[in-house]
């Protein structure tokens, strides 16, 4: 007995709340990345990893974009009420729990990193997600760009690794801490 999924019709409406719910709080939940990667890029300034960050917040920004340019072309409009709560949302993200001396160093810092790899990673698993909605079948979707946006993902998680990695010891190594 075949037990796979059987690809639902694009036109089914409780498929089309449901997908546009989830899009919805994926658009909510990106404000506050944007804030945080922005935060997180005044905490690298003057550090060789800062144009790594810059590098990361202007891709973040511009995903959010995207997002909301899918949304669009599958004819869903945002919840005002989940848009007032992204702007609060980012608002709060501005001032950055988990690293309040906005430094490179020290155990706030390391959370900073650690939480910025969990919203990337987040990130890429909306977009492999709405990429097993194309090979459902949905032909609304841009299988292409899907795949682009979630290669890009794993790149900017590396990224963060990578400076995760080199910095680590420097923050609990060095004794200054």
């Amino acid at each position: 007995m075949d037990h796979s999924p059987t690809p639902r019709s694009n036109s089914n409406p409780a498929d089309s709340s449901r997908l546009s719910a989830y899009l919805d709080d994926h658009l909510v939940a990106s404000a506050s990345g944007v804030k945080l990667f922005s935060t997180a890029q005044e905490s690298w300034r003057g550090t060789k990893h800062e144009q790594t960050f810059a590098s990361l917040t202007k891709e973040i920004s511009g995903e959010r974009d995207e997002l909301a340019q899918i949304i669009s072309s599958l004819g869903y409009t945002p919840s005002k009420v989940k848009m007032v709560i992204a702007q609060v949302g980012a608002q709060l993200s501005k001032l950055n729990p988990l690293n309040l001396r906005r430094s490179d160093k020290g155990g706030g810092a390391q959370l900073e990193l650690e939480a910025l790899q969990s919203i990337v990673r987040g990130k890429e698993c909306m977009w492999e997600t709405l990429g097993a909605l194309t090979e459902a079948g949905s032909t609304e979707l841009d299988a292409e760009q899907l795949r682009h946006l979630a290669d890009r993902a794993r790149k900017q998680q590396e990224q963060l690794a990578n400076v995760m990695r080199e910095t680590a010891p420097e923050r609990f190594l060095s004794g200054d801490h």
